[in-house]
C-alpha cells in the first residue's frame, strides 16, 4: 500500500491510500469521487509545469508512471472547457461567481434588477457633522459622523418607526462584512426531505441513516425580510377590488402585478409597488374562499411581462361589516385574543412563494426565499378598513414545499408539523418559548404557532396617486374578469360602451388599462390575440407614436368599425301635438331666430331663403 498526495488550486490537498497494481482509470475516478470533478476540465500531472500527464488507462497501472509512496501529484483544471458539474472547494464553497452558485458554471444567475441595482450602492447611512462632539474641519470624520453600517443595531432600533428587520441586501452586506469578504458566506435552502441515492440501506421506511436523514428543524424568527413594503399607486386600484366585498358581503382574492423597486425610506430595502390588481375565477362566501382553475392565467402573465410588469404578491379580503350606517368593520386580526395569519393561510403564502422564488447568487441552488408579497385587508382597531402586509419566513417555505406542514381544524393560529410516516419521513420541528420562570424552553410543534413563521411589513399608498395605467380614473371603468356574480361581465357591448367615452384622439389613454388588454389578449371574436405587441410597447414606454402607427392596421380597423357597428343610434325625435283651433309648434330643435313664418300659408319655416318650403311662394 503506499499514499499519495494530491495538490488542487482550489481545495488544497489531500491524501489517498492506494496498491501499486490499482489500475490508471480506477485511480482517477477515486480522485473524480474525492474532488467531486466531473468527467471534463480537469488534468493530472506529475509536475507541476504540466509535465508527464496521467492519462487514464484500463490497461496500465500506478508502478508504470513510477508513482511511488510519498509522491506529491497535481490535480489542475482546465477553465476554458465547458463544465458543467459543480467543483466544491474544501470547505464546499468557492470564490468564483458560478460555481459558489453550485450551478454549472457557464449558466449564470441572473437577479432580479432591484437586486442588481441594491448590489452596486454603497448603501451606508450618512451622518451629518455633530457640533458638540466632533473637534474636526468641515471635511473630516470621526466616530460620531462616520457613516454607519446599513446593518447598523442601534440605528435600526432608534429609527422612527422602529426598523424590526434587516432588509435582505442589508443581511448579506452583513454576512459579507468580515475580513473575507463572504468568501466563505453561502446561503442554504432547507430541506426536510431525505436524501436519495444512498446505497448504505433500503430506502425508507426499511432503513434510514445519518447521511440521509434530514436534521431536525429549530424555528427562528428571522431577522430579514425579502421585501420591506407594498405600496399600491392609487387608491382606486383598492376601490375596484373592495367593490366586491361591498356589493356581495363576500370575500375576494386578487393577485398583485407591479414591479419590484428600491425603498429609500430602509437601508438597501426593496418595495413592490402594485400597478394593477387580476382577480381569478373563485367562489367567495362570507367566511371562505374557494380558487377554481384559470385558464386565463398564463395570456395574463405574458401581458403584464410585455408591460415591464410581473406578480409580486397577492391580496385577500377578511372583511366583518360592524356598523354599516358608520361604515365601520370588526377588528378580527392582530389583538390579544386573535392572530395575524392563519395557518392555512401561512401554508397558501409559503406555496405562493415556493413557487416565485428569489433569484441569488449566494446560494448553491440559484435561488433563496422568495419576494412575493401577501396582503391582507381587514378591520384594525379603529375598526376601519386597513392593509397588513406579511411573508412567510424561508423556514417555513421549507416545511410547504416538503408537505410537513398542516393546518388544525378548531384553532386557527395553531400549524400541526406531519408525524413520520411509511410513505414520508418528517424531521423534528422545534421552537423555543420562555416559561414563567424566564427559562427558554424548547417545544415540539405539534401542535406549532404560526407566529413563528410570520415577518410583517407595512402596506400602503403614495402620497401623491401614481397611474401606470391612464385609463385608471375614468367615470365608468370597464368590467373587471370573473364578476358576473355580481352584473359585471366582459364582453364586447361593455367593451364598446367603454370605448364610447373616449374621442378617437383619446384611445391611447383608453386602452391603456390592465383589464381592458387582458379582454382584447384573451377575445376570440375580436383579430388581435397575437397583434398586442406594438400596443404594449407604446404602453410600456408611454409613445403614442409607436400606437398611432399600430392603430393603422387592418386588425384594428376591423375592431374600429365593430365599435361603431354597436355605437348607439341617436334618440327618436319627440313628435309635436298641437290641439284643436291652436297654433302650430315650431319643430323641435329649431332656432327660434332663425324661423320666419310663411303670410301665405302660416308655415313655420327653419331655412333661411327666399321662398316658403310648404307652398312656394316668395316671403314678403
Amino acid at each position: 500500500m503506499l499514499t499519495v498526495r494530491i495538490q488542487s488550486p482550489s481545495q488544497g490537498t489531500k491524501r489517498m491510500t492506494l496498491s501499486s497494481s490499482d489500475k490508471i482509470n480506477t485511480f482517477l475516478d477515486k480522485i473524480q469521487k474525492e474532488f467531486g470533478l466531473g468527467d471534463i476540465g480537469w488534468s493530472l500531472y506529475k509536475e507541476h509545469d504540466k509535465k508527464e500527464e496521467i492519462r487514464t488507462s484500463r490497461s496500465k497501472s500506478l508502478s508504470s508512471y513510477n508513482i511511488r509512496h510519498g509522491d506529491m501529484l497535481f490535480l489542475l483544471e482546465d477553465t476554458n472547457k465547458n463544465r458543467f458539474d459543480h467543483v466544491p472547494t474544501e470547505s464546499g464553497y468557492s470564490s468564483s461567481e458560478s460555481v459558489k452558485s453550485g450551478l454549472p458554471p457557464d449558466v449564470a444567475v441572473i437577479e432580479d434588477r432591484v437586486d442588481q441595482v441594491l448590489e452596486k450602492m454603497d448603501g451606508r447611512i450618512e451622518r451629518s457633522r455633530n457640533e458638540q462632539l466632533c473637534r474636526h474641519g468641515p471635511s473630516g470624520k470621526c466616530f460620531n459622523c462616520v457613516p454607519l453600517e446599513p446593518f447598523d443595531e442601534a440605528y435600526l432600533k432608534n429609527a422612527d418607526p422602529p426598523i424590526k428587520f434587516l432588509s435582505f441586501h442589508s443581511y448579506i452586506r452583513k454576512l459579507t462584512a468580515g475580513v473575507d469578504k463572504g468568501k466563505f458566506a453561502i446561503l442554504e435552502n432547507l430541506s426536510c426531505k431525505v436524501k436519495s441515492g444512498c446505497t448504505s440501506h433500503l430506502p425508507w421506511p426499511e432503513g434510514i441513516c445519518t447521511k440521509c436523514q434530514p436534521n431536525a428543524v429549530t424555528l427562528n424568527r428571522q431577522k430579514y425580510r425579502h421585501i420591506d413594503n407594498v405600496m399600491f399607486e392609487n387608491p382606486f386600484l383598492v376601490e375596484r377590488f373592495l367593490n366586491y366585498w361591498r356589493t356581495s358581503g363576500n370575500q375576494r382574492i386578487g393577485f398583485l402585478y407591479g414591479k419590484y423597486e428600491v425603498h429609500k425610506d430602509i437601508p438597501l430595502g426593496i418595495k413592490a409597488t402594485v400597478a394593477a390588481i387580476y382577480e381569478p375565477p373563485q367562489i367567495g362566501a362570507t367566511n371562505s374562499i374557494e380558487l377554481l382553475d384559470d385558464d386565463k392565467q398564463h395570456i395574463v402573465n405574458q401581458v403584464a411581462n410585455r408591460l415591464g410588469l410581473q406578480k409580486v404578491g397577492w391580496i385577500f379580503t377578511d372583511l366583518v361589516p360592524q356598523d354599516l350606517t358608520k361604515g365601520t368593520v370588526k377588528h378580527c386580526r392582530g389583538n390579544i385574543d386573535s392572530h395575524f395569519l392563519s395557518a392555512e393561510e401561512c401554508i397558501m403564502a409559503g406555496n405562493y412563494q415556493n413557487r416565485h422564488p428569489n433569484p441569488c447568487k449566494l446560494s448553491p441552488d440559484g435561488h433563496f426565499g422568495s419576494k412575493f408579497a401577501t396582503v391582507v385587508v381587514t378591520g384594525d382597531k379603529d375598526n376601519q378598513i386597513h392593509f397588513e402586509g406579511y411573508q412567510v419566513s424561508d423556514q417555513c417555505m421549507a416545511l410547504v414545499q416538503d408537505d410537513c406542514l398542516v393546518p388544525t381544524t378548531d384553532v386557527p393560529e395553531l400549524g400541526y408539523v406531519k408525524e413520520s410516516s411509511n410513505e414520508q419521513y418528517v424531521p423534528d420541528v422545534f421552537y423555543k418559548y420562555k416559561d414563567q420562570y424566564g427559562n427558554e424552553v424548547s417545544q415540539l410543534g405539534r401542535p406549532l404557532p404560526v407566529e413563528y413563521l410570520l415577518v410583517d411589513f407595512t402596506a400602503a399608498f403614495p402620497k401623491e396617486p401614481l397611474f401606470t395605467f391612464k385609463a385608471g380614473s375614468v367615470n365608468k371603468p370597464f368590467p373587471l374578469e370573473n364578476r358576473a356574480a355580481v352584473g359585471e361581465v366582459q364582453d364586447f357591448n361593455a367593451f364598446s360602451a367603454y370605448m364610447q367615452q373616449f374621442q378617437l384622439e383619446d384611445y391611447f389613454k383608453a386602452l391603456s388599462d390592465f383589464h381592458v388588454l387582458i379582454y382584447l389578449a384573451s377575445c376570440d371574436m375580436l383579430p388581435l390575440k397575437d397583434k398586442l405587441g406594438p400596443l404594449l410597447e407604446s404602453l410600456k414606454t408611454d409613445d403614442e407614436g409607436i400606437f398611432h402607427q399600430w392603430s393603422k392596421s387592418e386588425e384594428w380597423a376591423t375592431v374600429e368599425q365593430l365599435l361603431q357597428a354597436h355605437a348607439p343610434s341617436p334618440p327618436p325625435r319627440e313628435s309635436s301635438f298641437v290641439g284643436p283651433h291652436a297654433a302650430p309648434l315650431p319643430p323641435i330643435g329649431a332656432n327660434a331666430s332663425q324661423m320666419w313664418i310663411c303670410k301665405h300659408c302660416t308655415f313655420h319655416n327653419t331655412v333661411i331663403g327666399a321662398n316658403c318650403e310648404m307652398c312656394g311662394l316668395p316671403q314678403v
